[in-house]
């Protein structure tokens, strides 16, 4: 049978051409006014995944 992707985890986190995965920065949905503008920025754009979390990341998408 054939492994499927994990669509949850397909949406949130993207591989780029070289192989890394990349990830948005959680916390900046909601209650952005206490936070000062350096933190806001902090979490504006990706990041990479945790290298504990890549192995099974990448079984998630389909590709180990």
């Amino acid at each position: 049978m054939k492994q499927k992707t994990h669509k949850g985890t397909a949406k949130r986190i993207k591989a780029t051409g070289s192989g890394k995965l990349r990830r948005e920065q959680a916390g900046k949905r909601h209650l952005n006014e206490k936070m000062t503008s350096k933190r806001r920025r902090k979490l504006s754009g990706a990041t990479d995944v945790a290298p504990a979390d890549v192995k099974r990341t990448k079984r998630l998408l389909g590709q180990a």
